[in-house]
């Protein structure tokens, strides 16, 4: 226990000191929030005024608010797994320089490096996650606020789910990375990507059919599903409450995916956390598997290269 606490610490410290590492984790998300709010706020609102009906009055609150929380589940659902790549490329970084076949000869278990890695990663992107989600609290706060204790508690409980789902999904990915070459292309490629097959860029609603289907086997989906509920629960209900009919209420979580349909048949928010969790158990497994692995295969190396001498 004490060589994996010390291995956590060591893999902070060094995320820690890499100010180009920290700061491009922790400006990304800020900067892509004020490119949300300039840009596709704009759009959001604009389209939303328009599907009103005529002489429809709804204040600007409630507007702000509706666009607020789907900009900012947008980003949340987004960052906890680009976040997690960036934070995740020391483990990259120490093959590159040599620093893991130092640690390999150390009297560390090989187990108990993957899982120093892999925990040292999730408290690095927790703490910019966090930082994150504060930001889009205080930019709600700021143009229009609906959320309850209980909404915030959900969103920090999401922030949680997702970082544990980007941290997996990275630490298996960067395994068979070794250079700093495949660390910009997947970067690049997780930084531009991701968003849409979640559905955060931009809604499912928007997809066509087959593409729609397709993208509800991954995990992602769901976890992006479960921020925008938390987010815009409460200005949903403030919506019913002046005044808004049930069916324009659910036309509009289904076009900002609060509402989720597989093969047309409705999601559930219970389903949702069951399959994100299912995924992170799954991955975590994945994950073991590629390090049992990899271990029996130094050892064979090890027996092989003893045997030719």
């Amino acid at each position: 226990m004490t060589k994996f606490l010390h291995l956590i610490k060591r893999n902070v410290k060094l995320f820690l000191k890499d100010k180009g590492m920290v700061l491009t984790s922790l400006i990304t998300p800020l900067i892509l929030l004020i490119l949300f709010a300039t840009f596709l706020g704009n759009i959001y609102r604009d389209t939303f005024k328009s599907n009103l009906p005529e002489g429809f009055e709804v204040s600007n609150k409630i507007i702000n608010g509706l666009v607020g929380g789907q900009l900012c589940s947008s980003l949340i659902a987004v960052s906890c797994v680009t976040v997690a790549f960036c934070a995740n490329f020391l483990m990259v970084l120490d093959k590159v320089n040599g620093a893991r076949d130092d640690l390999m000869m150390s009297p560390v278990k090989h187990s108990t490096l993957a899982l120093g890695y892999y925990a040292a990663t999730v408290i690095s992107t927790m703490v910019i996650c966090l930082i994150a989600t504060g930001a889009c609290l205080i930019y709600l706060a700021c143009t229009g606020w609906f959320l309850s204790f209980a909404d915030v508690m959900l969103v920090l409980s999401d922030v949680i789910i997702l970082t544990l789902f980007g941290t997996v999904l990275s630490a298996i990915i960067n395994t068979f990375l070794s250079s700093q070459g495949q660390i910009s292309a997947v970067g690049t490629i997780v930084s531009a990507g991701y968003g849409f097959i979640c559905g955060a860029y931009m809604p499912l609603s928007q997809f066509g059919a087959g593409v729609r289907n397709t993208v509800m086997f991954l995990p992602g989906t769901y976890g992006t599903s479960l921020v925008r509920n938390h987010m815009l629960g409460g200005v949903l209900k403030e919506m019913t409450a002046v005044g808004f009919p049930d069916g324009v209420v659910t036309g509009i979580k289904d076009s900002v995916d609060c509402n989720l349909y597989f093969f047309d048949k409705g999601v559930s928010t219970g389903v949702m956390y069951a399959v994100m969790l299912g995924a992170i158990a799954l991955l975590v497994g994945v994950y073991v598997a590629i390090n049992i692995l990899s271990v029996k295969k130094i050892k064979l190396l090890k027996i092989k290269s003893k045997s030719v001498r």
